[in-house]
């Protein structure tokens, strides 16, 4: 996830470029990068880090040019770097290119070009559609990007100047937003409306495979077929805080509602239906030691333990791996004896968790093979691991994980469906198993359709001071996260539990004041999770359970039921996470606490 801003009209592009980087910056922030129009060529400057390091090189420069774009961003292939740093350009720098997005052919495209003697001199794969362009460059810019684009598999918001074609910056989409801004006499673009409010309260979204050939004060829209599109313009009025959130009133539910896309995300060009099995290419190198493995350790630490926790479920339902999850703060405290051919899996959403560092590196002083999976590319839990896996859910904002755990959790089915089908797991099955995680996106966007029926719920339920969540199996360690989040953000005290634990001490603590949240899809533990309900009831208890709509029994039991669509056993976990953060939202909110920055909380652990 990175941040475009774009400007064309009468006054000096530079500050605007950089006002728009600096409103844009919580999507990346790994380096930043401008280009403008100069002197009937393209003046350029990349600098590593934050937008201030950008600014600090452009301290002796003052660009006249009324023409640019620049670009903040959040690494995906290759590591944070000035070369990586966007824009990127062809091996003229008459072309250059800013990029959100991951081109999934992007190697194949790169071996073509390498072939017809184009040099590169970055790890990315934007690169690629740089010199892809100037490999079709005809005196149109327009044509050129369209023809390449047609090429191009993967997700992409993009602009393109060219100094062949001036004073037109050509923005185009798939998968990755891009806004215009029309103003008078001048047009911008970006990925967000963030960089454009101050300047503009029309926006026109461009849909996906739109083409916008943007002039001083004008555009146009065409697709891929060169037709002309038109969309409609639309007046925002969110003042400039808001639109930071796209209008969302917290960045914890802007990225809850993100969480069908984070799924996509990574499972993007990873899926092989035809095998019904899953490519990892960050595991590529060490697959014949992954797949040799004779027992699984996953280390991590909060959210990113539960998620742990249902990868634990889901390798063992899958394949003959014994599997371990181990608090990191815990592990290398511990004596450790690992079997001959251990792996151990290391999980962080920031990549610079403390204790996980910790437990990576005792891990490896016994000699295991140590990988991770991890959001932030060129993080340290990235580089210090043998290989790994990222899960593509782009910045995450709000301190209480959302949009990252549920990624976490795909590529831990994707791990799942990758060893299940070297063992026990058949064709039949792993296609089964790809064709549901395909609709999980979709039944995610049910359950959020259904958000203001569990506002509802917060309300008559936001005056209680203690919760108990409980699960079975796959859904356990839901009941653990649903009690983390409401923690976090509503400063409630929370408890997640095994259902089957309630009368071994839980249940004493049940009365009136004292409710339970119940997950209870349809699933094997069904039957016991109920009768443990009718426990809850029989002691005064208020219960408000997550299942579906179809269970009559759940539905007469429940206090208030919150629904979610039906799946197997196995995904159940990514629809069944959704409404407990919902929930702990909206009693936060109904209590009047501070959601995205919850008190004594960071967003990376960075100290033990």
């Amino acid at each position: 996830m990175c941040g475009i801003v774009c400007y064309l009209g009468e006054r000096r592009a530079q500050p605007i470029l950089l006002d728009g980087l600096r409103r844009l910056e919580y999507r990346g922030y790994d380096s930043a990068g401008i280009a403008v129009f100069e002197n009937g060529a393209i003046s350029s400057q990349r600098a590593l880090g934050k937008i201030r390091s950008l600014e600090q090189k452009l301290r002796e420069t003052s660009w006249a040019a009324k023409g640019g774009m620049a670009h903040t961003r959040w690494a995906t292939h290759g590591r944070p770097s000035v070369e990586n740093a966007h824009p990127q350009s062809d091996c003229r720098e008459r072309i250059f290119l800013i990029h959100n997005g991951i081109i999934e052919n992007f190697q194949a495209l790169k071996v073509e070009l390498l072939k017809s003697g184009h040099q590169f001199s970055s790890e990315t794969d934007t690169e690629v559609l740089a010199h892809l362009i100037e490999h079709h460059f005809d005196g149109s810019l327009e044509s050129s990007v369209i023809r390449a684009l047609r090429d191009v598999r993967g997700a992409f918001g993009l602009a393109v100047m060219s100094a062949d074609d001036p004073q037109k910056i050509v923005v185009a989409r798939r998968g990755s937003p891009i806004i215009l801004g029309v103003g008078q006499d001048e047009i911008f673009a970006a990925s967000d409306v963030t960089a454009l409010v101050n300047h503009t309260k029309k926006v026109v979204y461009l849909q996906d495979d739109d083409v916008a050939i943007l002039r001083p004060g004008t555009y146009r829209i065409i697709n891929l077929k060169d037709e002309p599109i038109r969309r409609d313009q639309h007046v925002v009025d969110w003042d400039v805080e808001a639109a930071e959130k796209r209008g969302y009133p917290h960045f914890m539910l802007k990225e809850i509602y993100e969480q069908p896309e984070a799924v996509e995300n990574a499972i993007r060009g990873r899926l092989l239906p035809d095998e019904g099995t899953a490519r990892l290419g960050g595991l590529e190198r060490i697959l014949d030691k992954f797949r040799s493995m004779s027992s699984l350790i996953i280390v991590s630490c909060g959210t990113s333990y539960y998620a742990g926790l249902v990868g634990r479920y889901a390798i063992e339902e899958m394949t003959n791996i014994p599997v371990e999850v181990e608090l990191a703060s815990e592990f290398r405290y511990r004596k450790l004896n690992l079997r001959e051919n251990t792996v151990v899996l290391a999980i962080s959403q920031s990549g610079e968790t403390a204790d996980t560092l910790a437990a990576i590196r005792e891990a490896r002083r016994k000699g295991a093979l140590v990988l991770g999976l991890v959001n932030a590319v060129g993080s340290s839990v990235s580089r210090e691991t043998e290989a790994g896996v990222y899960n593509h859910a782009g910045p995450e904002i709000g301190v209480a994980s959302t949009k990252s755990f549920l990624s976490q959790l795909t590529v831990l089915y994707l791990i799942s469906l990758l060893l299940g089908r070297q063992q026990q797991t058949s064709l039949n099955e792993g296609q089964n198993l790809i064709r549901e995680l395909q609709s999980v996106p979709d039944k995610i966007r049910e359950v959020l359709a259904d958000a203001e029926r569990i506002a509802d719920v917060a309300k008559r339920v936001a005056h209680y001071r203690n919760f108990l969540f409980v699960g079975r199996r796959f859904n356990y360690p839901i009941a653990l996260e649903g009690a983390l989040k409401l923690k976090e953000v509503s400063y409630l005290h929370a408890e997640g539990y095994a259902a089957g634990e309630m009368k071994h001490g839980p249940i004493a603590l049940i009365d009136e004041e004292f409710p339970t949240v119940c997950v209870v899809p349809a699933d094997s533990a069904r039957e016991k999770t109920l009768s443990n309900i009718q426990e809850i009831k029989a002691r005064g208890g208020p219960v408000i359970a997550v299942g579906n709509p179809a269970d009559r029994e759940l539905q007469q039991l429940a206090d208030e039921l919150i629904e979610v669509p039906d799946a197997p056993e196995l995904l159940s976990p990514m629809l069944t996470a959704v409404p407990l953060q919902l929930l702990a939202y909206y009693v936060a909110r109904e209590n009047g606490c501070e959601i995205d920055q919850p008190r004594n909380l960071a967003k990376s652990v960075t100290v033990e």
